[in-house]
């Protein structure tokens, strides 16, 4: 939908990432690169700060077992260190269909001072934000989606 945009997805799991660059190759889109690592490390090693427009999260691995919310991507730590990487102005954007996860997620986000919400609470869903398979599992199940949508300050 953007061919003036460049996009670079991060991903862990080597066959998303597989069949990723064979729809990219399908479709011709020279716009379009990925690392097969884990974000965490790829922010802090290899983006420099102020550097990104937009950040584009779309339902990251909810971790549902209380023992395993830990593992959650949007943590504190990581949240200041994506918000140091966009550039003023720039927005990211989140949505999962966890609603625990969307709370813990409004409140990590609304603590990051660098970050402002461009909404009250939870943004209305972009029409600009394509359906992911990991959505319409959650729809089906009959969990309500939420997206964020803050920017850098």
């Amino acid at each position: 939908a953007h061919p003036e945009r460049d996009y670079l997805g991060l991903e862990v799991h080597r066959p998303g990432v597989g069949h990723l660059m064979l729809r990219v190759e399908e479709l011709g889109l020279p716009n379009v690169r990925a690392i097969c690592r884990d974000a965490v490390e790829v922010l802090q090693q290899c983006i420099p700060a102020a550097s990104l427009d937009e950040v584009l999260l779309y339902f990251p691995d909810p971790w549902p077992k209380k023992r395993h919310h830990k593992r959650r991507l949007l943590q504190p730590d990581f949240v200041h260190a994506l918000a140091l990487r966009l550039a003023p102005g720039g927005y990211l954007h989140v949505a999962t269909d966890w609603s625990d996860y969307a709370e813990e997620m409004l409140a990590t986000l609304g603590a990051e001072r660098l970050l402002a919400n461009t909404a009250q609470g939870f943004a209305p869903r972009p029409e600009s934000r394509p359906q992911t398979k990991f959505e319409t599992r959650g729809l089906n199940l009959g969990h309500e989606v939420r997206d964020l949508l803050f920017q850098r300050r």
